[in-house]
């Protein structure tokens, strides 16, 4: 199969799964629960995001060390990114229609976007 075609597949295979693990599977004790290590909603958000990744991982032909590998990584590159964002909103609020709201929000997205081009890049690196 066409190197391209896998690779616009898996960018929209982790594009789909974080909408709608950040905006289909979030309910309120989730969303609660991040920015606090001692409450599971931010764990339980991260491992969403990892189930979702789990097949394309596989799909690439990562072995199975590889895929713990990097599952793990983004579990915590994604926990720690939403905790982060957690605690700053809650220490600097502001309103949805606030310029800073969407700066914080959007900060948040790219950072989560550019883990994704991590772990295609490595896909491709270590599934050649």
């Amino acid at each position: 199969m066409d190197a391209a075609i896998i690779f616009v597949g898996l960018l929209i295979w982790f594009q789909l799964k974080h909408f709608v693990a950040d905006y289909l599977l979030q309910p309120g004790w989730i969303i609660n629960g991040k920015g606090d290590f001692r409450k599971p909603g931010g764990y339980v958000h991260a491992g969403l995001h990892v189930i979702g990744s789990l097949p394309a991982l596989y799909f690439v032909g990562l072995d199975a060390t590889a895929v713990a590998l990097l599952a793990s990584a983004e579990f915590a590159v994604h926990y720690l990114i939403d905790h982060a964002k957690a605690v700053h909103a809650r220490h600097h609020p502001h309103p949805a229609n606030t310029r800073a709201f969407w700066a914080l929000h959007g900060a948040d997205q790219l950072m989560h976007h550019l883990t994704y081009s991590c772990l295609l890049l490595i896909c491709f690196c270590v599934g050649q």
